[in-house]
């Protein structure tokens, strides 16, 4: 089978749409499947391409069995609404374009979160005669609503419409949380083109690890307890609420010994480093993006890793892909995310929970695990051993299996 991918991401950027869309589509090659990705050149998410690469109307390349077509898009960096629409207009248009020079495709996949890629992969879905799948990684744009970046109500309605328009077109919706499909089925989405997939982890890169002990000395970081954030620093997150934990850490008595990481960039990161100067916060380290086969090396050097984003109804829906990354890393883990993801976090009993954006809370928790090495231990195991029922290979398969079923039922 001939598959035709198209996503807004892709490696050598390392968020969570890159790494699933490249990790999904390595295992269906390595199946015996032929695979093509459509995307951009790597940008994300500073807005500067990456060395190596130019913003050409077209490159093409091979990685690791799959061919991958670069189009040219405007590029922009990963804040401010205008901006970013008009990115995903651009690749809207040139992946569309791109998709005419694609022979034989026997099945097309577009992924969110934004969802004009989804509005190319199914135009190029009507010229091609082939299946349009919709891979649901976000509900867009119920998700910038909840962060404030959408206010305008004609423009809601409108993306909403078009969000309902690609569901009801798809012959197949992957969603990546059980909550997502709920949502769409209580919206009148037929349930039965709806699979769950949800993310994972490559257990091949991420797994327990001794520290690395020169980034360790590197960091000043020797006899301390690590706390980390690795990831996107966006409007999603809040990770002012770390710093503020921090902030009473420093002059508590059991606190002097506890450090944060912060490693990614995003449209906040600027703000937080802002905001930790005014703090003096000399017990948080900003790191910038490292690349993907350096990340298990941060990672190593954590005592617990920390996964949050604000306390809003919508994002008790989502499970963030980190979660998966750290159960393979074997890392204890405070988790600040209410709803689905919290479920697997406890059943798993692999860390401890907290309330969103509550100071407190998460300063009572820390302090806690610091206090507690056998109880951290132990949660590290569970974290390794609940990793395996999320190892990228058997969800790259289990969702090929979901996509080559009833093909008489597409456009239903």
């Amino acid at each position: 089978m001939h598959i035709l991918f198209l996503s807004d991401n892709y490696p050598p950027e390392v968020n969570a749409p890159a790494s699933r869309t490249f990790e999904h589509c390595r295992e269906w090659v390595n199946g015996g499947d032929q695979v093509t990705i459509i995307t951009g050149n790597p940008n994300f998410p500073k807005g500067k391409i990456f060395p190596g690469y130019r913003n050409r109307l077209v490159q093409k390349e091979k990685i690791s069995g799959i061919n991958v077509i670069r189009v040219w898009t405007y590029i922009a960096e990963n804040k401010g609404f205008t901006k970013r629409t008009l990115d995903y207009l651009s690749f809207m248009v040139s992946s569309f374009i791109a998709c005419f020079f694609v022979r034989k495709v026997d099945l097309i996949i577009g992924t969110s979160p934004q969802f004009f890629t989804a509005v190319s992969a199914w135009g190029c879905s009507l010229f091609k005669r082939a299946p349009f799948v919709f891979e649901l990684r976000d509900l867009w744009p119920e998700s910038i609503k909840a962060v404030g970046a959408l206010k305008n109500s004609n423009f809601v309605r409108l993306f909403e419409a078009l969000e309902l328009f690609l569901y009801r077109r798809a012959f197949r919706i992957v969603s990546v949380t059980r909550s997502f499909k709920n949502n769409l089925v209580q919206r009148g989405i037929n349930a039965d083109k709806i699979i769950v997939v949800t993310n994972g982890v490559d257990l091949n890169r991420f797994f327990h690890r001794a520290k690395n002990e020169d980034l360790v000395k590197q960091l000043g970081l020797k006899d301390c307890f690590v706390a980390g954030y690795i990831g996107t620093h966006g409007m999603a997150h809040s990770l002012e609420t770390l710093l503020y934990a921090m902030s009473k850490l420093r002059d508590h008595p059991c606190g002097k010994k506890i450090r944060l990481v912060l490693l990614g960039d995003g449209a906040r990161k600027r703000f937080l480093k802002e905001e930790a100067k005014k703090l003096n916060l000399t017990n948080v380290i900003f790191i910038d993006t490292v690349s993907k086969e350096m990340v298990s090396d941060y990672w190593s050097i954590l005592d617990t890793s920390i996964i949050h984003l604000k306390k809003t109804e919508l994002f008790k829906t989502v499970i963030p892909s980190k979660l998966f990354e750290c159960m393979g890393m074997g890392l204890p883990i405070l988790h600040g995310v209410e709803g689905e993801s919290a479920d697997i976090v406890a059943e798993a009993n692999c860390g401890v929970l907290f309330e969103p954006e509550n100071v407190d809370q998460l300063i009572e928790k820390l302090m806690y695990l610091q206090s507690e090495p056998a109880f951290l231990l132990s949660l590290g195991r569970n974290a390794l051993e609940s990793a395996k029922k999320y190892e990228r290979t058997h969800l790259a398969r289990q969702m090929l299996d979901g996509l080559n079923l009833h093909k008489e039922d597409q456009n239903t």
